[in-house]
């Protein structure tokens, strides 16, 4: 099996190109990478709830396969839309990740991506706008808001919670036009089922 979930911290400054970040690379592009997922950012601060979930185990920077880990950023307070200067890269969030087996394969448990989804706490891509480079230390600035204002979180929980779909405010998603298509289809088949 090929898989790019693999990831260890670099030292030093990174190039940031339009599709990954140098060094790192998508195995499967059927399913992964491209323009939309071109950067997969991990918050810090989640790996103190893992290593409560799973204390013994070495959970370090990478862990979930992000080849961004970042700190004071969380899925609430990235929306779809937003656009961040992380060293002199411009960066845009476009999309909560979803997992697939493989996160449960490096976990060593089948449970992993249900658990991972239903922690809320998946991490986020962003799109390039800007090529550039960054490096640890560098700080994480909003340069300008999506006009919609909604969070990664939101996005998962609407996408998720089939019991309760709120049609209004799948509507507002879809107004979204950093909104990645297959989710847009996404959010359509869910308006066409209710």
């Amino acid at each position: 099996m090929t898989t790019g979930i693999f990831k260890t911290p670099v030292a030093g400054r990174v190039k940031v190109h339009k599709l990954n970040l140098e060094g790192d690379a998508q195995a499967d592009l059927s399913v992964h990478g491209g323009p939309n997922k071109a950067v997969y950012a991990y918050p810090s601060e989640h790996y103190a709830f893992w290593k409560r979930e799973f204390p013994g185990m070495a959970l370090p920077w990478g862990m979930f396969g992000e080849n961004l880990t970042l700190e004071g950023l969380l899925e609430d307070e990235a929306h779809i839309g937003d656009r961040f200067r992380i060293g002199t890269a411009v960066l845009m969030v476009t999309q909560p990740r979803t997992p697939c087996y493989k996160l449960g394969m490096k976990f060593g448990r089948e449970d992993m991506e249900a658990r991972f989804l239903a922690s809320g706490r998946t991490g986020f891509y962003f799109a390039v706008i800007e090529e550039g480079e960054m490096g640890k230390g560098d700080n994480i600035k909003l340069i300008e808001q999506g006009k919609n204002q909604i969070g990664i979180s939101t996005i998962l929980r609407l996408y998720f919670d089939r019991e309760h779909p709120d049609a209004a405010l799948i509507r507002q998603v879809l107004q979204i036009d950093a909104l990645p298509s297959g989710w847009r289809r996404r959010f359509l088949k869910m308006l066409e089922e209710l």
